[in-house]
């Protein structure tokens, strides 16, 4: 993601193979589920500038902002299925 450590707001970048159903999970530092990017149906290519790129605000499923910390995400496409590190300093 970029930028990372970030505050609010970050872009994660990704590429396809093939044509795929997209979603991010991201996750705190304990595990639990904080928000759900579904992307949808992309097709196969690069999605690595920011009008592109996945958007995350820095809120939860409920449109808070989350805290200060080290959190996770889970890029899946398919079959494939990538985790991260990303950190919000504020």
């Amino acid at each position: 993601n970029y930028p990372n450590p970030f505050n609010p707001e970050t872009w994660i970048p990704f590429e396809l193979s093939k044509e795929s159903d997209v979603k991010i999970e991201i996750y705190d530092i304990s595990g639990r589920l904080i928000r759900v990017l579904n992307l949808g149906r992309l097709k196969a290519g690069r999605y690595i500038s920011r009008d592109k790129a996945a958007y995350w605000d820095g809120r939860n499923q409920n449109g808070e902002l989350v805290s200060s910390g080290i959190y996770y995400y889970v890029i899946q496409a398919g079959q494939f299925r990538q985790m991260r590190k990303m950190v919000i300093l504020k």
